[in-house]
C-alpha cells in the first residue's frame, strides 16, 4: 500500500502506520509537552496556599512572586509552543489583570486531555472544534451563576480585591490594600464613560522604607525626586501656582557639534554675560505670571537646567522639581488640570495649576514632593507603595496592580461569581451533563474538556496540603445536590459555601481565563509542522 509501512508490534495495537504523518504527530506531541512542562512550571503557585518563585536573572536581580504573568514574563523560553503559554498569561494580564495564574494552569490541564484523545486516533480538527463549543457552553454557565453587583456595594468590591491579594505574599495586608484599590478605581472613573477605567490614571509610586503598613492613597500629586536645594531655594510653598515646562533653562546649544575657541577673557566674560542674561530673561518672564513652583520635564538633547539657572530660581524664590519623566507629562497635566507650556514665549497665567501646598517631606531613607489641595483636580489618584527592602517593595505594587485590576473588571461587567474551585466544579458538572446528550465524538470531546477543568479545584486542594482526591469527590456531590457555591476554603480545609466566607472575584476573571486558554490550546493542537525561517 503507497504510503503506509509495515511494522512488527504486539498483539492488540496497530500494525500498519502512514509514514507521512508520524512527523506531524510528533511535532504535535513535542509542542504539547513543552506547553504543558509551563504549566506545570507555575502550577504550584496556585491559591492562597500556593508556593512563591525565587526569580534570579543573569544580572544578579532577585524577585520573589507567585504572580504567574511575573514568573512566565521572566523565564526563558525557547520552544515555539511553549512561548504560547507566556503569551497566554500576558493576554489574560490584559484582560483582567488577575487569573493569571489559573488560564496557564488550565491551559496545560486541556493539552493533557488532548493527548489522551490524539492518542486514541481523534483528528485534532475534531477535537478543536468540539473544545470551541464547550468553552461556549462554559461561558453560559459561568455567566447564569454571576451575581450582579452595584459600584455602590463598596463591600463587595472590598471582597472581590481581598480574595486576588489573599494569594500573593503580602495578603496579611489585604485588610489595608484592598480597600485603597476600591477607592482608587472608583476616584478615576469617568461619569461620561462610566463601564471604563483607564488605570494609567492611577499612579503607583514605590518608597523604600517603613512596612506596607505605611501604605496610603494620596489625593493630589507626588514626585519620586526632591526639590532642588540650590542656593537654600524654597522646600514649602503655600498658595501655589504651578508651571509644567518642555523647554530648557539654560543657555542654547547649535544643532551640530562644534568647539568655540576663546582667546581672551573679555570674550569669556561676554559670553557668560550673555548667558546670564538669556537666563535671567526666561525667569522674569516666568516670575511675571506669578509661578512660584516649577516642575521641568528631563531633557535628552542638552541640560533642562543648570546650576546658574537654579541659583536665580532659588532667588526667585520658585520651588523646583527637574528631571520630571516624559511619560509622566500627561499624568500631571491632567491632575493639577495645567498645559503643559513647551515655549517661554507662551508662558501664560491661564496655564498654570492651582495648589494649596507644596511640600518636601521626609518618607523613609529619602524625600519626595507632595503637592496636595490641587484646585479643579483632574480624575486621577496616586497611591505611595512602602516596603522594609525591594523584593517586598515590587510584590507589593505587583498585588496592588492585580486588586486594581479585579476592581476595573467589576466596573466593566459587574457580575460577581464565587472562588475556590467552585464554577470550574460547577462548570464541568454541567459540561458532562451536557456531553450524555451529544452524540459521536463531540461528547467524548467535551466529556475530556469537563474533565480538564477539575484541574483547578484539585490543584487548590493540593497546594494547601488536603487530600485533592477526597476534596474533589465531595464537591462533585455537594454540586450533584444543588449547592452550585460550594468550594474549598482552604483556611478551614474543609469543603463550605464560598459566598459565605466572602470568596469572590468578578465573573471577567474566569470567563476570559476559560476562553483564552481554549483559543491557545486550539493553536497549538492544529500546528503539524514547525518550519524555521532563519
Amino acid at each position: 500500500m503507497p504510503g503506509v509501512q509495515q511494522q512488527v508490534t504486539r498483539p492488540g495495537t496497530k500494525t500498519e502506520k502512514y509514514v507521512d504523518t508520524k512527523r506531524k504527530d510528533d511535532v504535535r506531541y513535542a509542542n504539547i509537552l513543552a506547553a504543558k512542562a509551563v504549566a506545570d512550571a507555575v502550577r504550584t503557585s496556585l491559591g492562597p496556599r500556593g508556593m512563591d518563585k525565587m526569580l534570579s536573572s543573569a544580572n544578579g536581580d532577585v524577585i520573589i512572586t507567585n504572580d504567574g504573568a511575573t514568573i512566565l514574563n521572566k523565564m526563558e523560553v525557547t520552544q515555539p509552543a511553549a512561548k504560547m503559554l507566556v503569551e497566554l498569561s500576558k493576554s489574560q494580564d490584559i484582560v483582567a489583570g488577575d487569573g493569571t495564574t489559573t488560564v496557564v494552569v488550565l491551559a496545560g490541564a486541556l493539552l493533557k486531555q488532548c493527548l489522551n484523545l490524539l492518542s486514541k486516533g481523534l483528528h485534532p480538527t475534531i477535537i478543536s472544534e468540539a473544545f470551541h463549543k464547550a468553552s461556549e457552553k462554559a461561558v453560559e454557565v459561568l455567566t447564569a451563576m454571576a451575581i450582579p453587583v452595584e459600584l455602590s456595594d463598596h463591600e463587595a468590591l472590598v471582597k472581590s480585591a481581598s480574595t486576588s491579594l489573599n494569594s500573593k505574599v503580602v495578603s496579611q495586608y489585604s485588610s489595608l490594600l484592598a480597600p485603597m484599590a476600591v477607592d482608587a478605581v472608583l476616584n478615576v472613573i469617568d461619569p461620561a464613560r462610566p463601564n471604563s477605567v483607564d488605570l494609567k490614571d492611577i499612579k503607583v509610586l514605590k518608597k523604600l522604607g517603613g512596612t506596607v503598613d505605611d501604605t496610603e492613597m494620596i489625593n493630589g500629586l507626588v514626585f519620586d525626586n526632591k526639590a532642588s536645594h540650590l542656593a537654600g531655594g524654597p522646600t514649602r510653598v503655600e498658595n501655589a501656582k504651578i508651571g509644567l515646562i518642555q523647554f530648557q533653562i539654560s543657555p542654547p546649544k547649535t544643532d551640530i557639534e562644534q568647539n568655540v575657541i576663546v582667546s581672551d577673557y573679555t570674550q569669556m566674560d561676554r559670553i557668560l554675560k550673555e548667558e546670564r542674561n538669556y537666563i535671567l530673561g526666561i525667569i522674569k518672564k516666568i516670575r511675571v505670571t506669578g509661578c512660584n513652583v516649577l516642575l521641568i520635564q528631563k531633557s535628552i538633547l542638552r541640560d533642562a537646567v543648570t546650576d546658574l539657572s537654579l541659583h536665580y530660581l532659588a532667588k526667585a524664590k520658585i520651588l523646583v522639581v527637574k528631571d520630571v519623566e516624559r511619560e509622566d507629562i500627561e499624568f500631571i497635566s491632567k491632575t493639577l488640570n495645567c498645559l503643559p507650556i513647551a515655549n517661554i514665549e507662551h508662558f501664560r497665567t491661564e496655564k498654570l495649576g492651582r495648589a494649596d501646598l507644596v511640600e518636601e517631606v521626609s518618607v523613609g531613607s529619602g524625600r519626595i514632593v507632595k503637592v496636595t489641595g490641587i484646585k479643579n483636580m483632574g480624575r486621577t489618584t496616586t497611591v505611595l507603595v512602602r516596603g522594609s527592602n525591594a523584593l517586598v517593595l515590587d510584590e507589593a505594587e505587583r498585588s496592588l496592580h492585580d486588586a486594581l485590576c479585579v476592581v476595573r473588571c467589576l466596573v466593566n461587567w459587574r457580575f460577581l461569581i464565587a472562588g475556590g474551585g467552585a464554577p470550574e466544579i460547577e462548570v464541568s458538572r454541567q459540561l458532562g451533563a451536557w456531553a450524555k446528550t451529544l452524540q459521536g465524538m463531540d461528547s467524548f470531546c467535551i466529556r475530556a474538556f469537563a474533565d480538564a477543568l477539575e484541574v483547578i479545584p484539585y490543584t487548590l486542594a493540593e497546594n494547601a496540603g488536603l487530600n485533592p482526591i477526597l476534596i474533589v469527590t465531595e464537591l462533585r456531590n455537594r454540586h450533584a445536590n444543588g449547592e452550585i457555591n460550594t468550594g474549598i476554603n482552604v483556611r478551614k480545609g474543609q469543603i463550605t459555601n464560598i459566598l459565605e466566607e466572602n470568596v469572590v472575584q468578578p465573573l471577567l476573571v474566569s470567563t476570559s481565563a476559560l476562553s483564552l486558554a481554549t483559543e491557545c490550546v486550539r493553536m497549538i493542537l492544529k500546528i503539524d509542522d514547525i518550519v524555521s525561517t532563519r
